[in-house]
Order: structure tokens, then C-alpha cells, then sequence
């Protein structure tokens, strides 16, 4: 690895990243990692604010149940800022040991793709066997 692979003035800001228009191609480590992850972090706030939006709806009467939707809402942040973290940099380590150049849109799939996997081990029983 060479030193310009942490060069932090070469990450594209949020709007080019979500436009799939960065301003050089995908190749050094920090730009993966940072459009990987800021499409893990986009995708997981928006399906737990679709969950929020129906636990608020349906237990906006409940006494304590009303504030249900903030922890679904903090956990939609603390999720990706923890563990999308770690998953993103294997993702760019991967990509950037290889030498490949990695497209917006892969960057894209990677991190929706990390959101989808959390959902369905979220809704299966896998972690009850392990």
C-alpha cells in the first residue's frame, strides 16, 4: 500500500456520491471505503425509518411505546457506524489488494447489499443456531 491510498482530500463529497458521478475513479482504499460506506449508512436509515414511521403509527398511543421509534432510528446510525464500518474497509481492503477499480455502482451494491444481509439475518432464526 502505498501512502497516497489515505489521502483524505481525494473522498468525493455526499452529493456526488449519491449522483454516481465521483470526481476521479474508485482506487485508492479511502474513496471505496467511504462511498461503500456512506451507501451502507444511506440504505440501513432508510429501511429503519420505514420501521420507525410504522412502530410510530402504531404505538404512538402506548406510554412508553411513543418513544420506540427514536431507539429504531439510533440503531439505523449505530449499526453502519459500527459494524458497516469493519465490512466496507474488508470490502475496499479486497478491492485495493487486488488492484481493481471499483465503479460507482458496485460501490453502490456493496453497501445496500451489507443492509439487505442484516435484514435477513434480522428476520431469520440464523443467529438463534449459532
Amino acid at each position: 500500500m502505498s501512502s497516497d491510498d489515505f489521502e483524505v482530500n481525494e473522498v468525493d463529497s455526499i452529493e456526488n456520491v449519491i449522483g454516481l458521478t465521483p470526481g476521479d475513479p474508485l482506487d485508492g482504499f479511502v474513496e471505496i471505503w467511504y462511498q461503500v460506506f456512506l451507501w451502507a449508512l444511506f440504505s440501513s436509515i432508510f429501511v429503519h425509518l420505514i420501521g420507525a414511521a410504522i412502530a410510530f403509527g402504531r404505538l404512538r398511543k402506548h406510554k412508553l411505546g411513543r418513544f420506540t421509534p427514536a431507539l429504531i432510528l439510533l440503531m439505523g446510525v449505530l449499526g453502519p457506524l459500527t459494524g458497516g464500518v469493519i465490512t466496507s474497509a474488508a470490502v475496499a481492503g479486497v478491492y485495493r489488494t487486488s488492484g481493481f477499480e471499483m465503479k460507482p455502482l458496485y460501490a453502490l451494491v456493496w453497501g445496500v447489499a451489507q443492509t439487505v444481509i442484516v435484514i435477513f439475518i434480522s428476520f431469520t432464526r440464523i443467529l438463534a443456531t449459532l
